[in-house]
Formats: structure tokens, C-alpha cells, sequence
């Protein structure tokens, strides 16, 4: 057989062009191939992204459409709020690395006497603590604290449980807490406005022991923001009348109470042996509403400094030292309200027991010993 030239050439001409077109075809594979890969990191993101945009509107809707309606007294305040989030957001149990105790000290308007010169300054004393318990899920917590207000004397016993449900880089504590409270009150000591009051009317040193319930979200990415909102005592429990009269005799009620909080710890890039903490605390009782902005800053996990601003209320100067495991901390508000009224201390000191508990590398540090 003859084998022209030109048939070569067409035979070289089909060659080169099966050859590019299995060039063309690899091309267009690896392309899809890539495609599909870039396809689906973008769909993974938007999806943990619109993930995490839906729990933040739940959390916001709740904060903002919760509870209306209670009347009740206030419940104790604190500088460092953020030693409090064990007592007063259920949720929040468990949330940090070991065994955390807390006691927690405040002397509101230190020194201030009534017109007989009683000293009748608020104090409150915390001792709180909480675990991380991986067998149910999520964490326990405890407290107890005594809360005196002039003639009165409250003392709350709290064991609560929270579970932990993780959003995929972020927890969620869903936490409830049973209380105990005694309150008793020395009527005795009161000077009425109307004299032979009915309702006080053979009233001395009474007391009472009440059951409630608080309940609590806490919202934490680790190496960001954090978010809480709770109600303690939301029962708002009603003690039997203080004498036999039980139509004009007073009664005790647990204190409703309403917390929000909100913080984004940070570094700055330059600076990474520093961290920035601002936060937001809102507690109210509808009745009445305090708002806490605070700020501080950590050297090297070790020293920080912070100032707090409570609306229309003071301005409270924070400090704090760790020394490994161990915190202590400090604050004294200075009164803005301008009613000559002193000023107010508080001091915190914290432990924490930590625990090899085999996590992931995702570890979330506590928001409270950042």
C-alpha cells in the first residue's frame, strides 16, 4: 500500500487534534473538578454562616420580647459582673476549663446610716461555683449568697445544671436552676409614714422560705463574642401572709429579675500580649433598669484594668491580678448621683481547678478568667 503526502498530513492533523482535544477535556475536568470543590466551600460557609445568623436573631428576639410585667425589688448589683454570671445566667455553668470558686464581697455605700444611726448600706456576699460535666452534656453550678438591705436579710441557696449544645464553632448553654431563698425583714425597726399601719400592724422579725426557679441562655465562640440572657426567680413566688390577718398582712415575693449580657474579648495584632475586654450588662425588674458598659484590659493574662459606667447611677474603677490559677480582683464605684452618698467596694476572689478533660482542639476558655 501507497502512502501519499497528503494522507500524512491528515493522519498528523487528526493526531494533534485528538491530542488537544484530551488536552481540552482534562482542562475542562480539572476545572469542574475545582469548581465543585470552591462550590462547596462556599456553600459550607454560607450555611454555618446563616447557621450562626439564626441562632443570633433567636437569641435577640428572645432577649428583646421576653417577660412583661413584674414588679419587684431590686436584686443585688455587682461592678464585676462578670464574677456573676454563675448565679445569675443558669446557662452559663460548665462554660470554662475546670472547677471554678468564686467568692465575691460588696459594701454599697460603705459607712451610710439612716436618721438613728443604724448602718443600713446594702451588702451582698457570693460564693458560687461551677464544673463542666461531659456525661450530661454540658455543666453544674452552685451558689450561695446573702443580701442585706438595712433591716432586711436575704439568703439564696441555687444548684442549677446547663446543657451544652454545640452550633459547630460556637456553644450554646441551655441552664435551669432551682432556688431556695429566706428573706426575713425586722418590721420593728421601721418608722412608718402612717402611724398603726394595718398591714404592719403586730409585725416584728419575720421571715419566710420560698421556692423559684432561674432560667438561662449563654452564647459563646470561643476567641470571640459572647452572649446571655436569663431570668432569675421567674416564678416570683408569693410566702404565706406574716401574721393572721391574711387580709391586710404583707407577704414576701421572690425578686423577677431580667439579665442581659454582651462582650467581644480581643487582641490587637500589634499588641498580642494585650486583651480587650468591652461588654454590656442590662439587669431589670421592669420596674426599674440598670445599665452597665464596662471596659478592661489584660497585660499578659495576668494584670488588667478596666473602668465600668452604670448609668445615672456611678462610675466604678476595676483591677485585678491572677497568679496562675488564682484571681483576685477589685473595684470602687464613685457615686454620680450627687446625693452626697459614699462610695462603694467590692472584692473578688476566684480559683480555678483545672481539668484534662480530652477536648477537641476547639477549647473554650471562660469569658470570666480571660
Amino acid at each position: 500500500m501507497v502512502t501519499t503526502s497528503s494522507d500524512c498530513s491528515n493522519k498528523k492533523y487528526h493526531t494533534e487534534k485528538q491530542s488537544i482535544s484530551s488536552t481540552a477535556r482534562k482542562l475542562i475536568c480539572l476545572d469542574k473538578y475545582y469548581f465543585r470543590k470552591f462550590a462547596v466551600s462556599i456553600a459550607a460557609v454560607l450555611l454555618n454562616l446563616k447557621t450562626k445568623i439564626t441562632h443570633i436573631v433567636i437569641l435577640i428576639v428572645m432577649l428583646f420580647s421576653t417577660g412583661m410585667g413584674a414588679q419587684a425589688q431590686q436584686a443585688p448589683i455587682f461592678t464585676n459582673y462578670a464574677n456573676s454570671y454563675a448565679y445569675a445566667n443558669a446557662g452559663f455553668a460548665g462554660m470554662s476549663e475546670g472547677i471554678n470558686v468564686l467568692g465575691l464581697y460588696r459594701m454599697q455605700w460603705a459607712g451610710f446610716t439612716d436618721m438613728d444611726g443604724n448602718e443600713i448600706a446594702p451588702t451582698t456576699f457570693l460564693l458560687s461555683g461551677d464544673m463542666p460535666f461531659r456525661k450530661l452534656h454540658g455543666g453544674m453550678e452552685f451558689s450561695i449568697m446573702q443580701d442585706k438591705l438595712g433591716f432586711e436579710n436575704n439568703v439564696n441557696v441555687g444548684l442549677g445544671y446547663s446543657y451544652h449544645m454545640d452550633l459547630g464553632g460556637s456553644t450554646l448553654g441551655i441552664g435551669v436552676a432551682g432556688t431556695l431563698l429566706n428573706r426575713s425583714v425586722d418590721f420593728g425597726q421601721l418608722h412608718p409614714n402612717q402611724e398603726g399601719d394595718p398591714i404592719l400592724a403586730g409585725l416584728g422579725e419575720e421571715s419566710a422560705m420560698m421556692f423559684d426557679f432561674n432560667v438561662g441562655l449563654f452564647w459563646q465562640v470561643p476567641d470571640s463574642f459572647f452572649l446571655g440572657f436569663s431570668v432569675v426567680n421567674v416564678l416570683e413566688s408569693m410566702s404565706e401572709a406574716l401574721n393572721d390577718n391574711s387580709e391586710t398582712s404583707a407577704s414576701f415575693t421572690t425578686d423577677r429579675t431580667f439579665y442581659a449580657i454582651a462582650g467581644y474579648p480581643f487582641q490587637f495584632e500589634d499588641l498580642p500580649y494585650l486583651t480587650f475586654v468591652p461588654s454590656v450588662s442590662v439587669m431589670s425588674d421592669i420596674a426599674s433598669t440598670q445599665f452597665n458598659a464596662s471596659a478592661r484590659v489584660i497585660y499578659n493574662n495576668v494584670f488588667s484594668l478596666g473602668v465600668n459606667y452604670r448609668f445615672q447611677e456611678s462610675v466604678g474603677l476595676m483591677a485585678g491580678i491572677s497568679i496562675k490559677d488564682l484571681t483576685i480582683a477589685y473595684s470602687y464605684d464613685i457615686n454620680t448621683l450627687g446625693l452626697g452618698l459614699p462610695g462603694s467596694h467590692e472584692i473578688g476572689l476566684s480559683y480555678c481547678f483545672k481539668l484534662d478533660l480530652d477536648r477537641t482542639p476547639r477549647d473554650y476558655r471562660s469569658v470570666r478568667y480571660l
